[in-house]
């Protein structure tokens, strides 16, 4: 009977070590899928920050804008600059990852 016991023991454990992943989470870990669905949602941010400026890219050099508009894609041009620095930096800046921390505090 021991020996039955143990095993019922290794199939009681057996889910909690095998999580079913997934690209956008939703199995597993709550924080994995929190730590999932932000860089997705980070991710898209970026995406459209830059898809946005490359529309303000051609709407200056290759549409035909008026001078007042114009004038106004100027602003937004430059505006979008200082935007895609900081998405830069927040991708390939070292910097601390409170999540991370988050997981490791709670592992102690």
């Amino acid at each position: 009977m021991a020996g039955k016991d143990t095993h019922n023991l290794k199939l009681e454990s057996a889910p909690d070590e095998e999580h079913h992943k997934t690209l956008f989470g939703g199995g597993g870990d709550p924080l994995e899928n929190r730590k999932l669905l932000n860089f997705w949602a980070r991710f898209i941010i970026s995406v459209a920050n830059a898809v946005t400026f490359l529309i303000l890219l051609y709407l200056l050099f290759y549409a035909e804008v008026q001078e007042a508009s114009r004038d106004l894609v100027n602003i937004l041009v430059g505006t979008y600059v200082a935007i895609l620095v900081k998405i830069t930096d927040y991708w390939f800046k070292d910097k601390r990852d409170q999540e991370h921390e988050e997981h490791m505090n709670g592992k102690t």
